[in-house]
């Protein structure tokens, strides 16, 4: 082992622990790897920099664009309607429909905005069947991540092992290559989540029966609003007249939520939604979600000249025609993530109040306007219905996960659907025909997108995820490092005089498990980086074929069914399925192990080894 094999092996260690801490951020280590490799000596600039003009960089962003433009489109709550219609009654029925529609919408788009959009679809239709979300939400996340085993553009592993093998010398994976074995584990995946899903119980009511559809009374007893509200009358001379919520700073100040008005208007009382601007009047009842001590109560009626009132129900629910509630999801790659509500100017720039925050299964009361936000978060905002429907339409920053009983969920009607489909329907042609490169074809059906009017061209920026992208890019200069400093050539080495013996099997197995165990604590498209050479290179030394190896690898990589911080899939399913941690290794584990044994046989006998 060379000095220049100690330096990437010690910087390949210190990125794996940078990211299971995630501090700092993905991305950030990935430029910091970058700048490190030219430093050392081992890469030159050229080479450490190879990444950025890699065609399959290109392609996983245009297919970001894609993916975007079926969601703004509807089409998954269009797909979702005809499943519930074609579901009945019946949960079995509506389960295997469940996973087979994510599991071939996310073939050709990010599982993660798959099975963000499916939440709220699910959820509705956990409610009107009254069966507990929780036999629904896991097999919801499996279906997302078996999607990444139907196509070569599923999942960004894919094309990361397909260029490996392309870098190799081969000619590469094509478009269905992957499609033997992804519907096989989809088949297993569903008759597994059939007999499965009575582990899953999920959310029990007091009186003992399922959860279904919550209230708005569910909603303030799960994250302790009772006692919360106040009803006060602005008597005349108050210091309040004339003044806008912005410049009195009752939140920060007060620790008084404004989460609406009551204003006389001619012979009728109106409820208004205050926005920043909003100016206070005389006479005007202000609707107060106070999460500060009573004593302020007291000074705050004195100083300002406030009467408090009676109610007639608990927390404004007898506002409900006027005043919405929602639970909000903190989806990857949100801007939220690491950032309090007042930093977020949450009322000015969604017209919205956020009243509470459960973080697991915990209700968060105390500095809740001051505490930092992190991934898997829920929300409950308050405000106008509109706004909160209006909310559906942020899928990059929030996942709405139900609206309360009182109002129906209307999914989003958008008339540019069939453009999206054309242009789905072309790119995927292009691609099986191979008249055209892979990114050639994805950046036509964009193109086609914008045509449509499917997506416009700052929601196209908006919709590339970067952080994954400066990831790969400064993950691809590893694999060259380590092959030209040996390091490649030594794992193969051990990897081989330890299971030579027992058989391409044994070694398929072993390399399934070390890429999914990999996996458990980094990216899966990081994983796929780092063990695809390896792969490879083993294959090689045993003069095999490459394309089992790789294979393996590719499976391997979206095999993340075992905790719930394996993937962004099943972090986005955790609250919005009552589980625990528990759950997903109860029932993750054995699936993962099934899977394993499935792709070890399966692939050497569609790749002859």
């Amino acid at each position: 082992m060379n000095d220049e094999l100690l330096w990437v092996l010690g910087l390949l260690f210190t990125s794996v622990a940078l990211f299971i801490a995630n501090r700092p951020r993905m991305d950030v280590v990935a430029l910091l790897v970058i700048v490190a490799l030219p430093l050392t000596g081992i890469l030159t600039v050229q080479e450490s920099l190879a990444g950025f003009s890699d065609p399959n960089v290109v392609l996983i962003a245009a297919l970001f664009v894609i993916g975007e433009g079926l969601v703004r489109t509807g089409i998954a709550y269009r797909i979702g309607e005809w499943m519930a219609d074609r579901a009945g009654n019946s949960e079995v029925r509506l389960l295997v429909l469940l996973m087979v529609c994510v599991a071939g919408l996310g073939s050709v788009m990010s599982s993660t905005g798959v099975v963000a959009i499916f939440i709220p679809v699910v959820l509705s239709i956990a409610a009107r069947m009254k069966v507990s979300p929780s036999r629904l939400m896991m097999p919801l996340s499996f279906a997302g991540l078996i999607s990444g085993m139907l196509s070569l553009v599923a999942t960004p592993p894919n094309v990361v092992v397909h260029s490996e093998l392309v870098r190799h010398g081969e000619p590469g994976f094509s478009f269905f290559s992957f499609t033997p074995f992804g519907l096989v584990i989809l088949a297993l995946g569903v008759g597994y989540m059939l007999l499965t899903r009575h582990w899953l119980s999920g959310e029990v009511r007091k009186d003992g029966s399922p959860q279904t559809r919550r209230t708005l009374l569910d909603l303030v007893i799960d994250y302790k609003l009772a006692g919360r509200e106040r009803r006060l009358r602005v008597r005349p001379g108050s210091p309040l007249i004339g003044h806008s919520l912005s410049e009195l700073k009752l939140r920060t100040v007060h620790g008084a939520n404004v989460v609406g008005i009551e204003r006389q208007h001619k012979f009728t009382t109106r409820v208004i939604s205050p926005d920043s601007s909003t100016t206070v009047h005389e006479g005007d009842v202000l609707l107060l979600d106070l999460f500060a001590p009573r004593d302020d109560l007291r000074s705050l009626c004195q100083t300002m000249q406030l009467e408090p009132l009676h109610f007639k129900a608990a927390y404004f629910i007898d506002q409900s025609h006027a005043v919405g509630m929602a639970e909000v999801a903190v989806v990857p790659g949100s801007q939220l993530i690491g950032k309090s509500v007042l930093e977020l100017n949450f009322r000015t720039r969604w017209d919205l109040n956020v009243v509470g925050l459960r973080r697991g299964q915990t209700a968060i009361e105390e500095q809740l306007v001051e505490e930092k936000l992190k991934l898997g978060d829920t929300l409950l905002v308050i405000g106008p219905w509109k706004a909160v429907r209006q909310l559906q339409a942020q899928p990059r920053d929030f996942l709405v996960l139900s609206l309360p009983a009182e109002v129906d969920n209307v999914a989003p009607a958008l008339n540019q659907a069939p453009y999206a489909l054309i242009s789905l329907g072309v790119m995927v042609g292009l691609m099986i025909s191979g008249v055209v490169p892979n990114v050639i074809a994805a950046l036509i059906g964009c193109l086609l997108m914008g045509a449509g009017r499917c997506i416009d061209m700052t929601s196209a920026y908006k919709a590339i995820h970067w952080q994954s992208l400066v990831l790969i890019v400064g993950m691809l200069p590893f694999a060259l490092a380590l092959q030209k400093t040996g390091g490649i050539a030594l794992a193969v080495t051990a990897l081989v005089q330890v299971l030579g013996e027992a058989g391409p099997y044994m070694i398929l197995a072993c390399l399934f498990a070390i890429t999914a165990i990999i996996g458990l604590f980094i990216s899966n498209t990081a994983t796929a980086v780092l063990m695809a050479p390896v792969a490879i290179s083993t294959a090689e030394q045993l003069g095999a074929s490459p394309y089992p190896f790789a294979m393996i690898v590719a499976l391997a990589a979206s095999a993340a069914f075992m905790t719930p911080v394996s993937s962004p899939v099943n972090t986005l399913v955790l609250g919005p399925g009552q589980y625990r941690f528990a759950d997903f290794v109860k029932v993750g584990v054995p699936f993962t192990l099934l899977v394993m044994v499935v792709s070890v046989f399966m692939v050497p006998w569609i790749f002859a080894l």
